[in-house]
């Protein structure tokens, strides 16, 4: 148990409010703090989530930021703020409304928890955690996206769908952004460490590729206002004590490239090895031909949206 760690999470919506309160029926740590646009919604969350932990005999307390300094001297600080997708929505469309959020937030962090690792997972993903790492002035490292796990989890549900077996020994692997231009690797699935291509045809693996690009589209339009919350948290929280347990697990999650897979100055979904320090290692895996192909048009959807704040001198401001 690791006591005296400390998380603070940015944004009580159903999504901030989940990392939370799984956080605190983990015992992962021993101060959540919730910190939201409403200071009374906060408060009473955190009142909520603080009982639960003792009915679940956990330690952890629960608080409310009344103010930007109570983030201080957090080990994580979790950014989830920002305006949902509603259906017929695309995460671009909500480029500069929550960039302006993670910006603010990202100055908060900077001043009050500069010790901070960030787990950033508001919309459009890798463009905002791009966004947070240029204004926090962190290194590469402490400043990491949420994605890939998310996205590895739907690719398993879907190919335990087709299977029906081998339910929590699906290991499925993407890369590249968030949403429609991510690259599932069935090359680095497996089930029970079979390689999926040994399970399924390719056109079998196809769909179930295409579902996984779908897959948060899909949730958004079933449930009419809103989007999902609960894998997306758990995958949250699965970064969160990665880095409180120093466990070294390797993850696919979006981070700043320095030349690796051939790109530099751009965040985008590649396995990283997650410790104390946040990214502490990239890995590089050989991909085909097409794969690089894929993961190149999903750079450059991310570099298109970052090159638009720029036109916009977002970040001069």
């Amino acid at each position: 148990m690791s006591k005296g760690k400390k998380v603070t999470v940015i944004g009580t919506g159903n999504f901030g409010s989940t990392v939370a309160f799984i956080l605190a029926m983990n015992g992962v740590c021993h101060n959540v703090v919730l910190r939201g646009r409403s200071i009374d919604v906060a408060k009473g969350k955190a009142l909520d989530m603080s009982q639960a932990a003792n009915a679940a005999r956990q330690h952890t307390i629960v608080k409310a930021a009344t103010k930007p300094e109570d983030i201080a001297e957090s080990d994580v600080v979790v950014i989830t703020a920002g305006a949902p997708r509603t259906p017929g929505m695309s995460r671009d469309d909500l480029l500069t409304k929550n960039a302006d959020i993670v910006k603010n937030y990202a100055r908060e962090i900077k001043e009050y928890a500069p010790n901070a690792v960030v787990v950033v997972v508001s919309n459009p993903l890798d463009v905002m955690t791009y966004v947070a790492l240029k204004e926090t002035g962190f290194p590469r490292e402490r400043v990491l996206g949420m994605a890939g796990i998310l996205d590895s989890a739907r690719m398993a549900h879907f190919i335990f769908e087709k299977l029906e077996y081998g339910a929590g020994q699906i290991r499925a692997t993407v890369m590249g952004g968030h949403g429609d231009t991510m690259v599932p690797l069935p090359k680095f699935t497996t089930v029970a460490g079979v390689p999926i291509e040994d399970l399924l045809d390719s056109e079998e693996i196809g769909e179930i590729v295409k579902k996984t690009r779908n897959g948060g589209a899909e949730i958004v339009n079933l449930l009419g206002n809103g989007s999902a919350y609960y894998a997306p948290a758990k995958s949250t929280t699965v970064m969160v004590e990665a880095i409180l347990k120093d466990t070294n697990q390797i993850h696919s999650c979006a981070v700043m490239l320095k030349g690796e897979y051939g790109y530099s100055d751009i965040v985008s979904g590649v396995p990283v090895m997650i410790g104390a320090g946040g990214a502490e290692q990239i890995i590089q895996m050989g991909l085909k031909p097409l794969q690089m192909k894929r993961f190149a048009h999903s750079v450059a959807s991310v570099q298109e949206m970052v090159d638009k704040l720029d036109e916009l001198k977002f970040f001069e401001n």
